[in-house]
């Protein structure tokens, strides 16, 4: 996600081939562990009564044996790995969606309701969507269309944006500037043309746009450094720290989360806005 221009679609799951492969070793070694097992107690109570079962020990022979059956079985039935696979990325995802859930129920005034928080939409709109993002980020850039059109299309909708400047050093002089814009007024103007800007997004460039757009710039280098704008800075860090969130862009929406840019992002968004309002949120 560091290239600016990147139109290359979002990363794969994050399940490696490593991890693929590495699925089915467990479960041999799972298999192995009851049917290789010397009968002695392993203190388990979910294998205590498998292995207790067998009193003797396999003889090399036998081990030998049962290893030819596993693999076999294997390469007849490669599928297994997918269906593995399968099962592995439901089971992470469905613990990922808890832990989001848990967390932005704690934190849940912090991320839809923090007072210095630059908005769009409507600000007093019914269902708050809440985006973590970086100027510098290729899929954060790809994405604004996405996120502008729901702000144009759903007149009850208001985004927060959450300035994460994590990939350079000119990411965080862009927050800089954008967050000092928000002081007089100009935040959506200056966002939106910094995230979509083609190449490095920096202070030199940032600053042109915030001139483009007539703001008093003596003003806006002196709030610029000031403790309001460092501080919006540091506490959406933090803020991002406690969720769990390292890389952007990365959206929620309720307590449902988007990380990256799906080719259909604003489908899911406004699928997860739709939803919510017909459910009911008492934070968003």
């Amino acid at each position: 996600m560091t290239d600016p221009d990147s139109d290359k679609p979002n990363p794969p799951s994050r399940l490696s081939l490593g991890a693929l492969i590495a699925a089915p070793l467990l479960l041999l070694a799972g298999l192995w562990f009851v049917l290789a097992g010397d009968g002695k107690d392993s203190g388990s109570p979910q294998t205590a009564g498998l292995i207790g079962a067998n009193t003797t020990s396999f003889s090399p022979d036998q081990k030998r044996a049962i290893e030819g059956i596993v693999k076999d079985y294997l390469v007849e039935n490669p599928e297994i790995f997918l269906e593995i696979q399968t099962a592995l990325e439901k089971k992470m995802a469905d613990q990922e969606a808890e832990r989001t859930k848990k967390m932005v129920a704690e934190h849940a005034k912090e991320i839809y309701r923090a007072p210095n928080a630059p908005v769009a939409g409507n600000p007093d709109g019914d269902i708050t969507v809440v985006e973590f993002f970086d100027y510098n980020c290729g899929y954060c850039k790809r994405g604004f269309a996405e996120v502008a059109k729901l702000v144009e299309q759903d007149k009850n909708v208001r985004v927060v944006f959450k300035e994460f400047p994590i990939l350079t050093e000119g990411s965080e002089q862009a927050a800089r500037v954008a967050l000092a814009s928000r002081m007089q007024g100009k935040y959506w103007e200056v966002h939106r043309d910094l995230i979509q800007t083609k190449g490095a997004v920096n202070e030199a460039v940032a600053l042109k746009v915030a001139e483009k757009h007539g703001l008093d710039m003596v003003k806006l280098r002196v709030d610029m450094a000031s403790p309001e704008v460092k501080a919006e800075i540091d506490r959406v860090k933090d803020l991002a720290n406690k969720l769990g969130i390292n890389g952007t862009p990365h959206f929620l929406v309720g307590d449902k989360a988007i990380g990256g840019a799906p080719d259909n992002l604003f489908d899911v968004l406004e699928g997860h806005v739709v939803d919510l309002r017909k459910a009911g949120c008492n934070y968003c």
